[in-house]
């Protein structure tokens, strides 16, 4: 069996080490289907004499690729590429219990030849720019949930756009690309708007939006545009250590702990939810559905979310998505 050749543009075209790069290599060409399950590869002494790299650099590359899995050696065989694995870098903020419903959505797509790498950034920039440095390997998609941070656009612009997807929030992000997005602007006004016949019933509506959040702020300028538009009397609580319940008034949290505070407070000041108090909640979970008869949701389907994501990295189409933001109505409200 005669032996494909990969393709290396340069030995000299960046800092990695040369082992690095025949590695690379290797994967990349995996990833475009150059190299197929069962092809033959040079053999160490061939790969050295054609690059003109030293043996040991070679032995070195083709060790890395076998403890990974992409290449295997057999007697009398010589070196070929192992059953083909595409790696896709799922790189999210944290794992929340709506993150796990997108996850397994995700999950639940993906064929048998592809191996998801998840990690989590928690909004460290070093972290982020750690977990997207290519000399940890060449990932056939990348899937990246992005923060508000202004290194985080450098650090993607390193990747090629049809390898990159975005997820979950624009931020401060060219949506030129590929991206799957919550629309917590517009979308976010839209279903206040349709809740509006429940709030009618609460002296004020009262947005909790804690010191320790994540969630884009552009959902707090929306609520107040709606409120001001509407007519409804408001108040944003950005302390979580004032947040007091008061009878009267409907309360928006985009954080679970706050939706736990809410319902402590709420049960030790004996008010019915739904009734004393409102409760309208961001990001729908199959626990609120039962909690405390059902709390009222404001949420894109994270199924839904997943399999739009899943999407990209089956179909290598272009993707340029925003997501449905719905009301779910429940007891709560």
């Amino acid at each position: 069996m005669i032996a494909k050749k990969v393709f290396i543009k340069d030995f000299n075209g960046n800092n990695n080490p040369k082992y690095l790069k025949i590695v690379n290599a290797f994967k990349e060409s995996i990833n475009i289907n150059a190299l197929s399950f069962g092809d033959s590869i040079p053999s160490i002494n061939e790969f050295s004499k054609d690059y003109g790299v030293s043996r040991d650099t070679v032995f070195k590359a083709y060790t890395l690729l076998k403890k990974q899995g992409y290449i295997k050696a057999t007697p009398n065989k010589g070196y070929y590429i192992a059953e083909s694995r595409k790696k896709i870098l799922l790189l999210i903020s944290t794992f929340k219990a709506y993150k796990e419903v997108f996850y397994h959505s995700f999950m639940s797509y993906m064929p048998d030849d592809v191996i998801v790498d998840l990690q989590f950034h928690h909004y460290n920039i070093k972290n982020f720019k750690a977990m997207l440095n290519q000399e940890k390997g060449k990932y056939y998609k990348y899937v990246v949930m992005g923060f508000d941070h202004p290194e985080v656009a450098e650090s993607l612009s390193k990747i090629a756009e049809e390898k990159l997807l975005l997820i979950d929030w624009k931020a401060n992000l060219c949506d030129s690309g590929n991206y799957v997005f919550q629309d917590f602007g517009k979308g976010f006004y839209t279903v206040l708007k349709n809740a509006s016949h429940l709030f009618v019933k609460y002296d004020r509506l009262n947005f909790v939006y804690p010191e320790y959040t994540h969630h884009p702020f552009e959902s707090v300028e929306n609520f107040k545009t709606f409120c001001e538009d509407h007519k409804f009397k408001y108040t944003i609580c950005t302390d979580s250590n004032e947040l007091l319940v008061k009878k009267g008034t409907a309360y928006i949290c985009v954080n679970d702990r706050i939706l736990h505070e809410l319902l402590r407070q709420a049960n030790a000041f004996k008010y019915e939810i739904g009734k004393d108090v409102g409760i309208l909640s961001y990001n729908d979970t199959p626990l609120k559905a039962y909690t405390f008869k059902g709390i009222s949701v404001v949420s894109v389907d994270f199924k839904e979310f997943g399999a739009k994501v899943a999407d990209f990295i089956i179909s290598n189409q272009k993707s340029q998505t925003y997501l449905t933001t719905k009301l779910i109505l429940r007891d709560s409200l």
